[in-house]
């Protein structure tokens, strides 16, 4: 330093050196020593040669730089600390004049829990010394290596913790606490050593510090001068490095990760492959070239794993081993419906609602859609039945206005008929609107459509059933019902009854309309593309008004089946409303229980059912006599016939 004539020209500095032997007792006499007269000395009171003491460079473990900053503190002395980890005090006497070179100690601790998550380190064994330090480092790490996912296999409390200077697996070995073998290919533990992990030193040039020292030959007045330097001091070092203080008296600088290439003669070479950053943003303070890196002979895998056990496999979650650490864990196959698609994946996850996961469970696939398109076998099978329900009705229909005027037509009231096979014709079309994709026309037509027809139908079939009644009741002599028999009084009926139900499909259709919707929850991979019935409490009121109709109609027909009227049609629609009441009293509970495109299915089975119901069992015996036995289609043969 006296020999460099570019730091301190023309000033020649003198040092004193004690030894604190790494005990407070000693910390403390010696500091004393240094600021009065040797061996006896009193404090405040200067005695024998005056020690013009400007500064103080000192003080490597946290222990001794605190005794030593107790007394300096009170004089107002700088203390220079090159290797004290000591956190911010405060103590006022203290954090004025306790200067450190060394980085703050809280990104050590950020870039040891990065380097672990870089190389994938999640067990490591922890050596400490058994002593303050030790703990502090321990009550810091700790919930670090929790937070990340890291657990410790083991904690060493080692009361003669050697300063590391060589090859760590060397050391380990030498100590028995882990051997080569044990580390490389049985527990893969990576250690963390003392207060860093053990490629992690700290390079601090120890010239630059007695650069900022000046040798005043009068201590009082240039202490404060020392004292202002040092707190807005900013240099350049010899490697280039800025060097500043904060306004804790730490060092703003950070570490340089070295690597410590080793030899077969135990020889090393220190290598510096990255650096710790405190100025880089959250999360980037790690700069490291692991292509530089040379690991030691002993892995046999780089960079080593460092696991209780190996990473679980895509399509498996983690489930914690009972005793062990919650890095320690067993690999579970996906709970049914979840996947993962990474190694080491805590737990599954669920799929978007629109894709589901693959049989082996590492991913997601879409869900293909499920609707009774017309490329379905049952929707080929419905369209067949409902078309040729229709053909049929149209030729029924055709049939009874070809022969509207013979007997059996006559009898039965011929604009009733006509309305009947027209409105079931109407039924049977219907339910082509219940196949396909649903869509905005379709979702709010097909049930209200539905519900109207089959009410027309069902209105018609009551006006016959009551006219047959009323007609045979104004056969009775001085009969009063005589004037309302007549074709009035069945409109009026068949208008009423088909109003009422118009008015529920309006109210529906105002307040709460059906509308095309998806389902992506009910099967597993399919969505289901549906019409959402928007109040299902209308849809009900459709169905049970529907009903309402049949049972007065079954009712009506049942009481008049045995009436001695020739032209009784009574006993046919008691058959066609037993069918018809079997099959929507059987579609509930089945429609209830299904879902998707056999949910439609269900419906179109009833609605063709309960349609061919109706039309089988009042027109098949008419059409019989018609077309087959035309000779007893008249008056005269249907009256012997029932005499």
């Amino acid at each position: 330093m006296n020999e460099n004539p570019k730091i301190l020209p023309n000033v020649t500095l003198g040092f004193h050196i004690y030894d604190s032997y790494s005990d407070s007792k000693m910390a403390y006499r010696t500091t004393l020593d240094l600021l009065f007269k040797s061996h006896h000395f009193v404090p405040n009171y200067k005695c024998g040669i005056q020690k013009n003491v400007v500064g103080v460079i000192g003080g490597l473990s946290s222990e001794t730089s605190s005794s030593m900053a107790d007394v300096f503190g009170l004089y107002k002395i700088p203390q220079i600390s090159y290797g004290s980890f000591e956190p911010a005090t405060n103590d006022q006497i203290k954090r004025g004049f306790f200067y450190r070179m060394v980085p703050n100690e809280d990104l050590q601790y950020k870039g040891i829990i990065q380097l672990l998550l870089l190389f994938g380190w999640k067990w490591v064994g922890l050596i400490t010394p058994n002593n303050e330090a030790g703990e502090h480092f321990l009550q810091i790490i700790e919930p670090m290596l929790y937070q990340t996912g890291i657990c410790s296999e083991f904690t060493d409390k080692n009361e003669e913790l050697p300063h590391f200077t060589g090859n760590i697996l060397d050391m380990l070995d030498d100590t028995g606490i882990l051997t080569p073998a044990f580390i490389s290919s049985k527990a893969n533990v990576v250690v963390i050593y003392g207060e860093s992990i053990f490629w992690v030193t700290i390079a601090i040039e120890a010239r630059n510090m007695i650069q900022l020292l000046l040798p005043p030959s009068k201590r009082k007045q240039h202490v404060g001068k020392v004292h202002s330097l040092l707190q807005r001091i900013s240099f350049n070092n010899s490697a280039g490095d800025e060097i500043t203080l904060n306004e804790h008296g730490e060092i703003a600088a950070g570490f340089d990760i070295i690597n410590l290439v080793t030899f077969p003669n135990n020889s090393y070479v220190r290598v510096k492959v990255g650096k710790l950053d405190p100025q880089a943003p959250p999360g980037k303070e790690l700069i490291i070239n692991g292509n530089g890196i040379q690991w030691h002979r002993v892995f046999t895998q780089v960079p080593p794993l460092s696991l209780c056990n190996a990473n679980c496999l895509p399509g498996y979650e983690k489930k914690k081993k009972e005793g062990k650490k919650f890095c320690c864990y067993d690999c579970d196959p996906c709970p049914r419906g979840m996947f993962s698609n990474e190694k080491g994946l805590e737990t599954c996850a669920r799929c978007p609602p629109e894709q589901y996961p693959n049989e082996e469970q590492n991913q997601c696939i879409p869900k293909k859609p499920h609707v009774l398109g017309f490329g379905e076998t049952l929707a080929i099978v419905s369209t067949f039945s409902a078309l040729l329900f229709s053909l049929i009705t149209a030729m029924v229909l055709g049939i009874f206005i070809k022969h509207r005027d013979t007997a059996i037509v006559k009898a039965n009231n011929r604009s009733l008929t006509y309305i009947l096979l027209i409105s079931l014709l109407l039924c049977f079309l219907c339910s082509l609107m219940f196949i396909g994709m649903p869509n905005k026309a379709t979702c709010p037509l097909r049930q209200t459509a539905f519900g109207i027809v089959f009410s027309v139908a069902l209105s018609s079939i009551l006006a016959k059933t009551i006219s047959v009644v009323l007609a045979f009741m104004a056969t009775k002599p001085d009969s009063t019902i005589r004037k309302w028999v007549g074709k009035k009084l069945a409109y009026s009926i068949v208008l009423s009854c088909s109003v009422i139900q118009v008015g529920i499909c309006a109210s529906w259709l105002a307040t709460s309309a059906p509308f095309p919707d998806v389902d992506m929850h009910s099967m597993t991979e399919e969505i289901i593309f549906l019409c959402n019935e928007g109040s299902v409490l209308m849809f009900y009121c459709v169905l049970g008004y529907m009903g309402f109709l049949a049972i007065i109609s079954f009712t009506v027909a049942f009481l008049a089946r045995k009436l001695p009227d020739s032209f009784n049609e009574a006993k046919f629609i008691t058959f066609s409303m037993l069918v018809f009441c079997s099959v929507w009293f059987s579609f509930i509970p089945t429609y209830l229980s299904t879902r998707g495109k056999y949910m439609v299915a269900v419906e179109i089975f009833s609605i063709l059912a309960s349609s061919a119901g109706l039309l089988g069992c009042i027109f098949s015996p008419k059409c019989y006599i018609i077309v087959v036995r035309p000779e007893l289609n008249n008056r005269e043969q249907l009256t012997r016939r029932k005499t």
